[in-house]
């Protein structure tokens, strides 16, 4: 048995083309955005913020990718699962409060490995998850496999 594996990485140029194709979606639908992208480290990648977008939702948009890369899920699965006395309540004080469960925040996806995420912020939350899937499709588009959403 080896004791190393191989793992696909997110590319700077893969983290531009998610970058560039949630702005074409933002401008599309009116709402300038924050837009993060990080690897599967949670690490920063690449930023935009939109002109007119919020200076607020900069960090946001951050943490929104550090969620869904870290966690490996879409930040809006957790809707419904903070509220009191919901299985997963009091889960956005972890991580030093960056955990965020609003929806915004999509994983990005490599023959079903998580190789990082699209964070947007903004928008209503519904706006951010539909600008950030649009820069994750273009990505896995470029890697020959579905968006899984």
């Amino acid at each position: 048995m080896s004791s190393t594996k191989s793992v696909p990485v997110l590319t700077l140029e893969g983290a531009r083309i998610a970058l560039s194709a949630a702005e074409a979606r933002a401008k599309e639908i009116g709402v300038p955005m924050n837009i993060a992208v990080v690897d599967s480290a949670c690490h920063l990648i690449a930023f935009a913020r939109m002109e007119g977008a919020k200076i607020t939702s900069i960090n946001i948009a951050i943490d929104k990718a550090f969620t869904a890369a870290g966690h490996r899920a879409p930040t809006s699965v957790y809707k419904e699962a903070v509220w009191p006395g919901g299985p997963a309540y009091g889960i956005g004080n972890s991580n030093g409060g960056r955990f965020m469960t609003i929806a915004g925040g999509v994983p990005i996806l490599k023959d079903n490995v998580v190789v990082g995420a699209v964070g947007c912020s903004t928008g209503l939350p519904k706006q951010d998850e539909d600008v950030a899937k649009k820069g994750v499709e273009a990505v896995e588009k470029g890697f020959g496999v579905k968006a899984k959403l």
